[in-house]
């Protein structure tokens, strides 16, 4: 039987620190922080749930983030 695969580690990085950035150098500084996806939503927008390692999803309200979570 194949081993299970050992899924990368995540960046030692705080999701709180992104609220209130604007969007863009939100985005800068997590893809520096070694964050593989980097999503920005819309408030209130519909997406799937499916966690994904190294994924650092925004919410973002004009022009700056309002929340921020992993996966």
């Amino acid at each position: 039987m194949a081993p299970i695969p050992t899924p990368p580690s995540e960046p030692q990085d705080s999701p709180d620190t992104y609220v209130g950035l604007e969007a863009s150098s939100a985005e800068r500084r997590a893809r520096e922080h070694g964050w593989s996806t980097v999503r920005s939503l819309p408030p209130g927008a519909i997406i799937t749930m499916e966690y994904r390692v190294g994924r650092l999803n925004f919410e973002v309200r004009d022009g700056r983030v309002t929340r921020c979570w992993k996966g």
